[in-house]
Formats: C-alpha cells, structure tokens, sequence
C-alpha cells in the first residue's frame, strides 16, 4: 500500500474532461504554489504522557530531596554522639553512609543507576545498624538520647521502596524498624523502655509501609496508563490502515468510473475516424492517470488558490461547450492541493453527468465562491429533466464514489438537490461544515427529493 493512500484527500484525481485539455495546478500561472496559506496548520505534537519510567523519577527524585534534608537533620546529632563512639570506625560509617545518599541524590538528577544507588543506600543503613552496639567506647555506657541512624530510617525504607522488588521491599520496611527497636532497648541505643522502642517500632514500620504502598500504587497506575496506551495507539494503526484501504478503493473506483468506463463506452461507439482518435486519447490519458495512482506525492504542505481551481474549472467547462463558470469573492482564498484536487475532479464528473444524462437545458452553470470558513463552496447546476434517486442502480459510481465518497474523504461535504422536471444541483463545500449547518442541509436536501449527505445515491 502506497503511503499516499494513508493521506486523507484525493490527491491525483482528475475527471474525463481533464484528459487532454488542462493543465494540473503547478502549471497554472505564474506564482506556483502558497504554501504558507494553507487552511491547516501543521498539528500540534502532543504532550508527553504519564508513564512508568516518568513516575519513577518524580518518586526518586522526592526521596532524594528527603534524603538530604534529613541527612542534615542528622548531622548535629551525629557529632554530638561521635564523643562516645570510636572514631576510627564510627567515621568511617557515617561518611559511607553520606556518600552513598550523595551518589543517589546525583543519580536521580543524572536518571541513571538510581535503584542501584538506592539499594546501596539501604545495605548501609542496615549494616550501619547491626554494628552500632560494636562501635560504642563503653558497652555498659547508656546513650543519653536516641541513635542518630533513627532520624534516617524512614529514607531507608524509602530507597528499598524503590530499589527492591515489591516483596523483598516489604521484608526490609520490616525487618530495618524491628532492628532499629532491639538496638534502643539496648544502652548504645539509649536503653529505652519496651513501649517506647515499640512505639519507635512501629512508627518507622507504618512510615516505610506508607511511602512502600504509595510508590507500589503509583508505579502499577502508569503500567496501566502505558500498557493502555500501548494498545491505543496499535488500535490506532489498525484504524489508519483501513482508512488507508478504504481511501485507496475510493481513488481506485473513481479511476475506473471517470476514466476507464468512459474510455471502453466511447471505443465501444466508435463510428469515425475522429472518433477512434478520441477514443486513442482518452486511453491514454487513462493510462497516465493508472501510473499516476500507484506513485506517490508529497502534497502535504502545498497550497492552491481557489482562483486557480476555477481556472481549471473554467478550462474543463470550455471543452463542454454548455458551462459557464462564475467565481465569486474569492481573492485570497486557498485550499491545501488534496482538497482542490477532489473538488475540482468531482464538479469535473458532476458536469459529465449533466452533459450525459439532463439532456436539453436551458442553461448549465458553475459557480466558485467562498464561505465563513474561508473555505470554498461550489455549485454545480442545470435546468435538465432531473432525475428520481430512488430509481438508479446501485452498481453506478458517479455521484457515489466519484463525487460523494471523493470530497467526503478530502474533508468536504456533497449536497444534491434534484427531481424530476426541475433539473438538479449539486453543492460541494470544503471544509465539512459544522454538524447544524450540515443537518440543515440535509434537511432541505431531502424536502427537495434528494438524499442526504449519507445516503447519496449513485448516477
């Protein structure tokens, strides 16, 4: 599947009567292309969503600002204890354990080995705990206010919160606060009484716990929102390669019914020379427009003035003889070249239809004007026999496919209007109306024996 089709427009459409008599719209006058006047402006890129790997730095980087203000918080009391510590090994902890809370403070801001630098912030810790009693100068001596490692518990349990699996999280939140109460019961932990270690127990239990079952509720929330989008955006991929497939049937099915129908219907009435040179040509050209289909156009950022459209209109409307074009207030105003080119190949195929199936009319005409929208509306119009919708075989494609389905998918709206006696119009508008405008036209569509927007018969 060509990358075209995945567009939304019709881009190399071109009706029967294009063939051999115009030109495509960068060879009509001499300014080219505008593409700075484009309707569409390029699309906004979305905002980065919440995800896993977003919420686990917002969760480190918060522990890591604890880390420091608690480490501080730490710092007066540790060297007030250090006189009844030795030194020699007591330092030596306390700077391990400050550089491992400076390596995961630096790892947060760098995004990279932050659960490592975690779990060594809580191997420390719990080390630091277990050979605390080993470290006082006098084992019998009571410390007379509580270990300093207490007012770095809680950042502890935080870095195993983010650094250990969920179970082994929980085992650790435990076991640190149970080993931090053992060591207050003892005198190098300040010989506390077995409430108040308990209460200090489970305090620190029930901090860790909170900080463990907020982090556990936010990390599985964004393995949701991620997985969630995840399979959005594949849904998504499905959804464009059917609109892909669709657009490429709709082009496929204009090719065949604007250029390779009418091309075997007039080999098939050839009487004359002449005729069979027509014949030859329109071959040709249908053979162009073939080739055309399977390449591919980067016409995303071209723009096309309407006055070009109705030029090209007006060129088409010559090699009929019967059509007169009208432009109205139309300065200024451009369409993106997908857009022009499904207006101009459906009014091509809607004057195709006039000139074959109205018969006399009084008079044909075409009128190019613009809209609220800055967008553009054309008007295709006869005072032929009309015709009953109801009454055309589904198999035909002309108002179906060619013109209906053609301007639908480059983002417009086709209105007909006919019945039987009083001839017909069609309206093509782009861009698509809002929903009321659009209901009300249909409304008056369908008071006049026409079909809705939806349910456009074929011709």
């Amino acid at each position: 599947m060509s990358k075209r089709a995945a567009r939304q427009g019709d881009h190399n459409n071109q009706g029967a009567l294009v063939s051999t008599t115009t030109k495509p719209f960068n060879a009509i006058g001499d300014d080219g292309f505008q593409a700075d006047g484009s309707l569409f402006g390029r699309a906004r890129q979305p905002r980065n969503p919440l995800s896993h790997a977003q919420i686990e730095i917002v969760l480190s980087r918060s522990v890591a600002a604890v880390a420091v203000i608690f480490a501080l918080q730490t710092l007066p009391v540790m060297l007030e204890q250090l006189d009844s510590r030795k030194a020699s090994a007591a330092v030596p902890i306390a700077i391990v354990l400050a550089l491992v809370i400076v390596i995961f403070v630096t790892a947060t801001l760098l995004r990279q080995g932050i659960r490592t630098s975690a779990g060594a912030v809580s191997a420390v810790y719990l080390a630091a705990l277990f050979v605390w009693p080993l470290l006082m100068l006098d084992p019998a001596m009571v410390l007379e206010s509580k270990p300093w490692l207490w007012y770095l518990c809680g950042v502890a349990t935080s870095c195993a919160a983010i650094a250990l699996p969920l179970g082994w999280a929980v085992v650790y939140t435990v076991v640190t606060p149970v080993a931090f109460g053992l060591l207050r019961v003892l005198p190098s932990g300040g010989e506390a009484e077995n409430l108040l270690a308990m209460l200090d127990t489970f305090y620190a239990m029930l901090l860790g716990g909170t900080v463990l079952i907020i982090i556990y509720v936010l990390r599985q929330a964004t393995t949701r929102v991620d997985t969630a989008q995840s399979n959005a955006l594949a849904k998504y991929a499905v959804a464009v390669r059917h609109h892909a497939t669709e657009v490429e049937r709709v082009e496929v099915d204009s090719i065949v019914h604007d250029s390779v129908l009418a091309t075997l219907l007039s080999a098939a009435g050839v009487r004359n020379a002449k005729g069979a040179e027509l014949a030859a040509a329109m071959a040709r050209s249908a053979i162009i427009r073939l080739q055309a289909a399977s390449g591919e156009r980067n016409l995303d950022d071209a723009a096309v003035t309407v006055s070009q459209l109705t030029a090209r209109l007006r060129s088409a409307a010559t090699s009929t003889g019967v059509f007169t074009v009208t432009e109205l207030c139309v300065a200024g105003v451009t369409l993106p070249e997908h857009a022009a080119e499904a207006l101009y190949s459906a009014s091509v195929q809607a004057m195709v239809n006039s000139v074959q199936h109205a018969g006399p009319a009084q008079s044909r005409s075409v009128t190019v004007g613009s809209d609220d929208q800055s967008g553009c509306v054309i008007c295709i119009s006869d005072t032929g026999r009309g015709f009953d919708v109801s009454s055309v075989a589904s198999a035909r494609l002309g108002l179906r496919v060619s013109i209906h389905d053609r301007v639908a998918t480059a983002g417009g709206v086709a209105v007909l209007r006919t019945s039987l006696g009083h001839g017909t119009t069609i309206t093509l508008t782009w861009p698509r109306p809002d929903e009321q405008n659009v209901a009300s036209g249909d409304q008056s569509a369908e008071a006049e024996g026409a079909p809705s927007r939806r349910g456009v018969g074929p011709r």
